[in-house]
């Protein structure tokens, strides 16, 4: 009954077989047979059918936290205490800024203490990348720290703190960071992230109302549009930006100063699992140099 409840997860997720079915590979077919399978085993209806939606019903939302328990439990079951002999796959999500930043010196200690394992990265943003860690589609991810509080069932352990900075183009002149974003065209951190909810917090507070000359989510590019003199912006001190040697006048905010937190996201009931353990130590060591 594993598959059944895998599916059964799915479909509660995706509210509907079709949906369900391409983010798990399987066709709506086999969906509904696995999910009336299911049903038949337990003797009770788990969705109410509304034309292509399938909508949980009481006795549904009762069984979820039960299913997601069973297979936290099965996949228990599965880990050795040994885990240079641990064989299997490690689902890890993880924002663009971690992938080329925190991941890829964690990743190479992860293997030479766990050969055998198997990392898969899963790409994303933070929303989708928390909603995967909360129905159990990655195993952990490495996000920005949500502005808001965490369901219980999900821990969140701080591993690095980045600093916004304004930057300009390189001929614009002042170094006032107030004035600037006032006075200037501003290319914005995507306000739906969580990162860019920060910029919008301190704006509202500094009350500067801005002009915004774009809107986006990839820092990397954030930093080519200042560069080309689209505007000026806030963003943290992360990604390869800083490696590359970016055309442009980075310029501290002083005492205003406010913070992006990365955080290891894992479900509760995993996180003294010790090949988890394991990934936490080695992203920590990484988090500690980057911040040397």
């Amino acid at each position: 009954m594993l598959r059944e409840l895998k599916t059964f997860l799915a479909v509660a997720r995706y509210g509907t077989f079709a949906a369900a079915g391409m983010h798990i590979g399987l066709t709506q077919s086999a969906v509904s047979a696995q999910i009336r399978n299911l049903e038949q085993a337990l003797g009770i209806r788990l969705f109410d059918r509304t034309g292509r939606q399938a909508l949980l019903n009481a006795a549904g939302l009762r069984a979820l936290p039960m299913a997601r328990d069973m297979l936290d439990t099965f996949s228990r079951m599965a880990i050795s205490d040994d885990v240079s002999e641990y064989r299997g796959e490690l689902k890890i999500g993880a924002v663009a800024t971690a992938q080329t930043g925190l991941l890829p010196q964690a990743l190479l200690r992860l293997r030479q203490q766990a050969p055998q394992l198997e990392p898969k990265l899963v790409p994303g943003v933070s929303l989708n990348l928390l909603s995967q860690v909360d129905t159990g589609e990655v195993d952990l991810a490495i996000l920005i720290k949500p502005p808001f509080e965490l369901p219980k069932e999900l821990s969140a352990q701080v591993i690095r703190r980045e600093p916004f900075v304004l930057i300009v183009p390189l001929d614009q002149p002042g170094d006032d960071p107030l004035q600037l974003l006032t006075d200037h065209p501003h290319v914005r951190y995507d306000r739906n992230s969580f990162g860019g909810r920060l910029v919008t917090r301190f704006l509202r507070e500094q009350r500067i109302d801005v002009q915004s000359a774009l809107e986006l989510d990839e820092l990397e590019a954030i930093v080519k549009m200042v560069e080309c003199g689209l505007g000026v912006s806030l963003l943290p001190r992360a990604g390869l930006w800083l490696e590359y040697g970016a055309k442009v006048r980075v310029i501290p905010l002083g005492e205003l100063t406010f913070y992006r937190e990365m955080v290891l996201l894992q479900r509760y009931s995993h996180r003294m699992q010790p090949i988890q353990q394991l990934f936490a130590q080695c992203l920590r060591g990484e988090s500690a140099t980057l911040q040397e």
